[in-house]
């Protein structure tokens, strides 16, 4: 049997967060380290515990260190860890912010419990996951800015590398991609830590960022 998906899960509203907790917990292949109500318990209890989560599932309006300064901290401490934004929140710049400041993921506290277990499995497979709401707001955004920011030098990308680019843009895991570029997933993976270090984006979101940017990709939504 494969590994679980190890979850921390974080919102001052206990409620809530116990109800997510209850619906997480019936699903064979999730388990759920440990609950936090604000910023400030997170990091401690990420400090002291030895294992750590793969994914945090964490709301952004919290009392004592709010959920965008706890992602800024969780990306420079715990890179590793993938952040998933929970938040009643849906405007374009909450969404634009958060992706910047590094969340993986972005739902919207009205989403349907269906689309909170899949966005942790698609998360826990490739590394991020937007739906299309999320999608369309990127796409927006970067338009809308696009006056301001001329488009980015891209020559230095390989061939090799745009086409890796805009299959991570379609949401290919790493096996899907080796699989249709006939190369070694260790290959594909080489190539993503050179993209990452090129286009210094922090992570995989920020990649499909880049890409939509420089017009590498476009999202077909």
């Amino acid at each position: 049997m494969s590994e679980s998906i190890k979850i921390a899960l974080v919102d001052d509203e206990v409620l809530f967060r116990k109800g997510i907790a209850f619906l997480l917990q019936r699903e064979d292949n999730i388990e759920i380290l440990f609950e936090a109500s604000n910023g400030i318990e997170l990091i401690s209890q990420l400090d002291e515990n030895e294992v750590k989560p793969d994914i945090i599932v964490m709301d952004l309006k919290m009392p004592v260190l709010n959920g965008v300064e706890a992602t800024k901290i969780i990306r420079k401490s715990f890179p590793d860890i993938k952040i998933i934004a929970l938040t009643s929140y849906d405007s374009k710049s909450f969404i634009a912010n958060m992706i910047n400041v590094g969340a993986v993921a972005y739902l919207i506290k009205n989403t349907t419990p269906k689309d909170l277990i899949i966005t942790i499995n698609e998360v826990s497979k490739k590394g991020f996951y937007y739906n299309e709401n999320v999608l369309k707001t990127i796409q927006e955004t970067i338009i809308s800015s696009k006056n301001t920011r001329g488009v980015l030098e891209t020559s230095f990308l390989s061939p090799r590398e745009i086409e890796i680019l805009q299959l991570i843009c379609q949401q290919k895991t790493t096996s899907e991609i080796a699989e249709h570029l006939f190369l070694s997933p260790r290959t594909v993976e080489g190539h993503r830590n050179n993209l990452l270090l090129k286009t210094e984006s922090r992570n995989i979101a920020g990649l499909v960022v880049y890409a939509i940017q420089n017009e590498i990709a476009t999202l077909n939504i």
